[in-house]
């Protein structure tokens, strides 16, 4: 699996995550979370592993040791993600390396 299509797999597994929680008063935030990251899946999936995007990512360490592709901007970052209900898709990717390396 590329890094692109990694990172699309964890933004649509928080997606997952949204739709699947029940609160009775969000007021919709989880379905505008779950429809904002399903974006950023999309987004994220048609960019190029050699992207400054996702070279940033790496930077920071969120694709772990060098050969494992797998996703994982550490446990802040991902609260950031499962908070986030819209915006630009990129600036939800560029805000992680900064969460993501400060709690590393």
């Amino acid at each position: 699996m590329s890094r692109s299509e990694s990172l699309a797999a964890y933004f649509r597994a928080q997606a997952r995550r949204c739709l699947d929680r029940v609160e009775s008063n969000d007021a919709g935030r989880n379905a505008r979370s779950a429809l904002a990251l399903l974006d950023a899946a999309a987004y994220a999936a048609g960019l190029p592993d050699d992207d400054p995007l996702i070279e940033r990512l790496a930077e920071a360490g969120c694709f772990g040791a060098p050969g494992n592709d797998g996703f994982d901007p550490g446990p802040e970052a991902t609260r950031m993600v499962r908070f986030w209900e819209g915006g630009e898709p990129r600036e939800l990717i560029l805000a992680l390396p900064a969460v993501a390396a400060s709690t590393a």
